[in-house]
């Protein structure tokens, strides 16, 4: 008995180190850098964002788990069914495809600039072309792989190493934590220029587009949703506590500071590391760029990762026997991705405004891949009568979608209107014309899906009774 017992601890400890895969994707140098700007340029008035996003992130990757569990294929190849037979099917799957690459093309060039300032803050005199290179020829060496479980484990590890890194060093520092109950749930936009994007990055960079597809490729066959979803949940909740961490580190560097002064400091890594070395003490600087370093190196081995299993998930073929006919070619999207990163590192630009821009651009993909996912868990073909969504994961599942198309409808008119000179736009305004906006297509949307899926139950129960 005492072994069985101990068997099932040590399994779900197992179960848990793989489903880190899903923190070890998304905590890279984007989440290190975006957080840490937000806690510097605003204190803890957006620590509600990474309180929703964290949330959301738990919902949209538990259901994107489950829907492979009960229906037996991936993400993208049940977007794929969703969508066969119509004339929609292909200029959807190559928007996903397109999209998903260019974001992990995206997020790869942060991870790398990233996880090369990280080792710059612990080694200031290290060639920094010759971190990249490193950095590449492991990452490399790694993508060519074939165990998926074995590369999960390993960046899990990794994951609980940035765990104790970040959050020793925000405790540290002794945060006030009056504050950051009020900002963990009052939410607010501050009017300052730049919130609204660091939002955005804040949501981009905790519920990652992609790392839905790679959660969904990752389910074993003999996964239960039992198991998944504790595993899934302390991933989620690690990674959220970890970011929520990070944003508090960042505020030392303006604590203290009138809003003013904050605006007019222009953040960067050197200053952070001064901040620490005087706040703190030269060994947090030290914990912090390891930290940092993990964090790049274990995304940059998921973005690439991520976007060929994406790519191989909608547009593999196989033989009669099951055998892929074309799975060599995924391989080399996951090179392609990795290089991209690799040759924007080794040109050195600007990594801060790189890594931010990367979280944005996410945070705009996200509304399309969960109202696809909105679609496949409501959708009774792909997962069964008894098994489609209950309405308290739609109701979830509705308010994600809602903020994040809120979010990117502000951003993308906020672009818009910075272009046209002598054109102003209240933010009370744009917020509110933004939220009705989105409300109005959350709405079509949920309503098309909820009708379709009574259409369909309805057809699947009356084929069932005559079949009988």
């Amino acid at each position: 008995m005492k072994f069985k017992a101990l068997n099932k601890v040590w399994s779900r400890i197992l179960n848990i180190l793989f489903w880190s895969i899903i923190s070890a994707a998304f905590i890279g140098p984007g989440t290190v850098t975006t957080a840490t700007k937000a806690g510097s340029d605003f204190q803890f008035q957006l620590l509600w964002a990474l309180s929703f996003s964290t949330l959301a992130c738990l919902v949209l990757q538990e259901a994107s788990a489950r829907s492979t569990i009960y229906s037996g294929m991936n993400l993208g190849q049940a977007i794929k069914y969703h969508y066969m037979g119509k004339r929609a099917q292909v200029p959807v799957l190559v928007l996903i495809v397109g999209a998903i690459i260019l974001g992990c093309a995206a997020y790869e060039t942060g991870n790398i600039l990233g996880s090369v300032e990280g080792i710059a803050l612990v080694f200031p005199k290290l060639d920094k072309r010759l971190i990249v290179g490193l950095i590449a020829l492991i990452a490399g060496l790694a993508l060519s792989l074939k165990s998926l479980r074995s590369i999960a484990n390993f960046m899990g590890s990794f994951v609980f190493i940035m765990g104790f890194t970040f959050i020793t060093t925000a405790v540290v520092s002794h945060p006030p934590v009056e504050e950051i109950m009020k900002g963990l749930v009052m939410p607010s936009l501050p009017e300052t220029p730049g919130a609204g994007l660091l939002v955005l990055g804040l949501v981009g960079t905790t519920v990652v587009p992609y790392d839905l597809f790679l959660g969904s490729n990752v389910v074993q066959k003999d996964t239960t949703v039992t198991d998944m979803r504790i595993g899934i949940s302390v991933a989620v909740i690690l990674g959220g506590i970890i970011s929520m961490a990070i944003l508090c580190v960042g505020t030392e560097m303006t604590r203290g500071f009138t809003p003013e002064a904050a605006k007019n400091l222009e953040f960067s890594y050197k200053l952070l590391s001064n901040t620490l070395v005087l706040n703190i003490g030269q060994w947090a600087v030290y914990v912090f760029g390891f930290g940092m370093f993990a964090a790049g190196f274990t995304s940059a081995i998921t973005s690439p990762l991520a976007s060929a299993l994406t790519a191989r998930s909608i547009f593999e073929k196989k033989d009669a026997e099951g055998n892929s006919k074309n799975g060599h070619v995924f391989k080399w999207v996951s090179y392609a991705v990795l290089a991209i990163g690799v040759t924007l590192g080794f040109l050195q630009i600007k990594p801060v405004p790189a890594i931010v821009a990367a979280q944005a651009f996410n945070g705009l993909i996200l509304p399309f891949v969960a109202i696809f996912l909105f679609m496949v868990v409501n959708n009774p073909e792909i997962m069964g009568v008894k098994h489609v969504n209950g309405w308290f994961s739609n109701i979830f599942m509705i308010v994600v979608t809602w903020v994040t198309l809120v979010l990117g409808i502000v951003n993308v008119t906020k672009s818009v209107v910075s272009l046209m000179e002598d054109v102003q736009v209240s933010p009370d305004v744009l917020f509110g014309s933004a939220s009705a906006l989105a409300l109005v297509i959350t709405v079509i949307i949920t309503i098309h899906i909820l009708l379709k899926r009574k259409r369909e139950i309805q057809k699947m129960l009356q084929q069932s009774q005559q079949e009988k």
